[in-house]
């Protein structure tokens, strides 16, 4: 009988010795971002990091934003001192957009598009090499 009485008192107190589950973390802000000749269906298609296109092509920026809900976002496109900017809204997380450029004659060249977060956090970035035929 007294090891059960003794059980009976020991097996409340392991339950209450136990570590609490942790509690979630937030998600640092990010973006994953990918290149392409368009976009269908929420998701990039022509995917690639060089394009060879005639004048007036557009080439899309993609990017998945995680962990920054209720928030702008600016799409800077910039190759040397040349820069354009597209600002849109992210009302939740994970959240898919996209931007693009029209790239003509004099637009050769390597560039960079940073996704950029509240107080310019850099969310996510990706180069790609733009030839004009």
């Amino acid at each position: 009988m007294r090891p059960l009485l003794l059980a009976a008192f020991l097996f409340p107190a392991m339950l209450l010795a136990q570590p609490a589950p942790a509690a979630p973390t937030a998600i640092r802000p990010h973006a994953e971002m990918k290149t392409g000749t368009g976009v269908e269906k929420l998701e990039v298609v022509g995917e690639a990091s060089e394009f060879k296109v005639a004048a007036g092509t557009r080439i899309y920026v993609w990017a998945k934003v995680l962990g920054a809900a209720d928030t702008t976002v600016t799409f800077v496109f910039s190759k040397g001192d040349r820069t354009s900017k597209q600002e849109l809204k992210v009302p939740r997380s994970p959240y898919r957009t996209n931007a693009y450029r029209t790239f003509r004659k004099g637009d050769e060249g390597e560039w960079t598009v940073k996704l950029m977060g509240d107080q310019e956090a850099v969310l996510g970035s990706t180069t790609f090499k733009v030839e004009i035929q």
